[in-house]
């Protein structure tokens, strides 16, 4: 194949520039996609600034993928050409081991390969949606409905399923009183999700500046934490919290929010462990759990609710060029509410 233009980070904290890469011919099972749109998720600034370890350099980030079928291998049945695709946080698994046998591939034992920043089982290094093609088995791929714009629709293969998942896994349910912490990417997306499975949700943000958002997303009340009377004034109002900060914030106080038996889900990742005290859990018996992303089938049952329901990311489009400002911008928390790559402009001149 023709080199594949991209944007990547040559080494841990530089900036991101042009940069060219061989993506492979398909092989029977897999599908060429001609990206359109690639959601900037908050993991791909941790990433490409290897505030995880382990990176691989040079880095083209990008998991939220939405684009166009433009080549089909021979043993591919579920695609044509034209359909249009998405693909999310990984690109293969084992098939094997009970998670994968369940379709929960994110749970995989040998561990999924993830689109980016990461090696496939023969060892190559994987290269992410900051670019103009990718080369995917048909079986990681995933079908955008109809009814949702392309551009909306890129962060719902990380954001809207890393919220979908755990409100799905942990139950929430109409009447349901759940508490999201943060108003960012995925914070918005738990709100907008949260009211379509019927739940009355109050939005916990540290910037009062985000309450009409918060109110416009479809949250039904606004509180401010940056006010420590608000932790008093709710104590014991939620049946469930959602916790998508991934700065260091004390998660003792978030469960004291928390009714009896409630429930209490991480998905934010600070970068350092954050103390937990046995009493704030042990006296009304509450859970502490986690969630990362979902599988593929989970993935696509979240796009066709998020079609069913009218439910999309809100984005501000940009040119590939203008990724290192969007990184800066989105530490300072100045965007609404994800940024999204309109991968044409890796052709211009």
């Amino acid at each position: 194949m023709p080199t594949t233009p991209a944007y990547a980070a040559p080494s841990a904290k530089a900036a991101l520039g042009p940069f060219t890469l061989e993506r492979r011919e398909p092989r029977p099972q897999d599908v060429l996609i001609d990206i359109q749109y690639c959601g900037v998720c908050h993991s791909d600034i941790h990433q490409a600034r290897d505030e995880w370890g382990g990176a691989v350099f040079p880095m083209v980030p990008g998991h939220e993928i939405v684009g166009k079928v433009s080549k089909v291998g021979s043993a591919v049945t579920t695609y044509k050409v034209g359909d249009t695709v998405g693909v999310g946080c990984f690109v293969d698994s084992c098939r094997e081991c009970p998670q994968c046998l369940k379709g929960e591939e994110q749970y995989c034992d040998r561990g999924s390969v993830n689109t980016y920043n990461g090696r496939d089982y023969d060892g190559q290094p994987t290269y992410g949606g900051y670019s103009t093609h990718i080369t995917v088995d048909a079986k990681y791929v995933v079908r955008i409905p109809e009814g949702i714009p392309l551009d909306r629709a890129a962060p719902l293969l990380c954001a809207g399923i890393t919220t979908y998942s755990p409100l799905r896994y942990y139950g929430v349910k109409p009447g349901d009183k759940l508490a999201v912490v943060g108003l960012g990417g995925l914070g918005h997306m738990a709100v907008k999700l949260g009211k379509a499975m019927g739940a009355e949700v109050t939005v916990l943000s540290t910037s009062p500046s985000k309450r009409d958002d918060a109110l416009a997303l479809g949250a039904a009340h606004f509180e401010a934490t940056s006010d420590k009377a608000t932790f008093k004034k709710l104590r014991r109002s939620f049946d469930f919290v959602l916790d998508t900060v991934s700065a260091q914030h004390d998660y003792n106080a978030y469960l004291n929010l928390l009714k009896t038996d409630g429930t209490m889900i991480l998905v934010g990742a600070p970068e350092m462990p954050t103390p937990l005290a046995a009493f704030s859990l042990i006296p009304r018996r509450l859970k502490l759990g986690g969630s990362m992303i979902g599988g593929i089938r989970e993935t696509q049952e979240m796009l066709d609710f998020c079609a069913k329901h009218q439910v999309a990311s809100d984005v501000e489009v940009i040119p590939v060029q203008k990724i290192n400002e969007a990184y800066e911008r989105m530490l300072k928390n100045d965007v609404r509410y994800r940024f999204v790559i309109d991968t044409a402009s890796l052709k211009a001149k």
